[in-house]
């Protein structure tokens, strides 16, 4: 019942589903509910809830549950939520395998862990399935579907087919890779934006304003290949004009840094200056965060029905 586990019950509730939201401490139960219907009454007040249903609605069908057995009484789908710490998630799903009947598809939303560290073994492995969400994912609606080696083909469909119908855009993995395919990505630009700040080209800021201003204004709507294919007259167009050129550009790209040392330093400093590291300006600036991605949510839901 954590900010990830949260936000997927208000995900699965807002498509008309019954969520139990389980947890080991009531305490925690009770917080997430209330945090729940707080930002439910909130983007209900400004117009950003997702769903056809009501808050009050969608509120009634979130209950809780401190027992893993009652909590997963009934259910076709559960997804884990636990901390991102193998051994801890590794428990969860041995209790889960002892438990659940040959239909219910078991759902991680780790965001590193291979599903053959984490599902090998099982007896319901077939039914195994990664689906890991982008943070936050009630904002994010991005969703990576990475079967197990043993994973059968139907969980993949079905697992795929409850993302499209609770508004999620779910994308599959053909295999299981580190890392997965968002934090490959992801990881590419961190290390390479990394290099640039430690080699003195541009500032901290700047580069993150290279980003948001630039590179991220089209991501935003379409990604790196068909930037490629706009940009040229077709994708082989712009291989021609331009592989020699990207390959030389790729070939200065230095070592995978150590993000550590001077860099760190340098870094924290200037983003520090801009969001200082106390609660109340991180936790400020993460709801101005959402806002935007609600905002640009609601848009880009816009610009499709138009």
């Amino acid at each position: 019942s954590g900010l990830i586990g949260r936000s997927w019950a208000m995900v699965f509730a807002a498509g008309g589903f019954k969520v139990k939201l389980y947890d080991i401490a009531q305490q925690q139960l009770t917080s997430a509910l209330e945090n729940i219907r707080k930002q439910m009454k909130e983007m209900e007040k400004s117009g950003v809830l997702k769903g056809a249903l009501s808050a009050e609605q969608q509120l009634a069908l979130i209950s809780v549950c401190t027992d893993l057995k009652a909590a997963v009484e009934g259910a076709t789908f559960i997804q884990e939520c636990t901390p991102e710490n193998l051994e801890l998630k590794k428990k969860i799903f041995d209790q889960l395998d002892l438990i659940v009947g040959d239909s219910v598809i078991l759902s991680s939303s780790t965001s590193c862990l291979l599903p053959s560290k984490l599902f090998t073994g099982l007896k319901h492995v077939k039914q195994c399935i990664v689906s890991h969400p982008v943070n936050p994912p009630y904002f994010v609606p991005l969703v990576e579907i990475v079967p197990h080696p043993e994973t059968d083909p139907s969980t993949i469909e079905r697992t795929y087919a409850l993302m499209k119908k609770i508004g999620q855009s779910p994308v599959k993995l053909n295999r299981e890779i580190e890392g997965f395919v968002l934090n490959r990505l992801q990881y590419a630009v961190i290390s390479e934006a990394w290099r640039l700040v430690d080699e003195g080209v541009m500032s901290p800021t700047d580069l993150d304003l290279v980003m948001s201003d630039g590179l991220g204004m089209r991501y935003a709507f379409i990604g790196p290949l068909e930037t490629m294919h706009l940009n040229a007259e077709g994708v082989s167009n712009y291989c021609e004009r331009y592989a020699e050129g990207m390959r030389l550009v790729l070939n200065t790209f230095g070592p995978v840094p150590e993000f550590s040392g001077e860099t760190v330093q340098k870094v924290n400093q200037a983003l520090s200056e801009k969001i200082p590291v106390v609660p109340k300006a991180l936790d400020a600036r993460r709801k101005w965060r959402d806002e935007c991605l609600t905002g640009l949510a609601k848009l880009k839901t816009q610009m499709k029905s138009d």
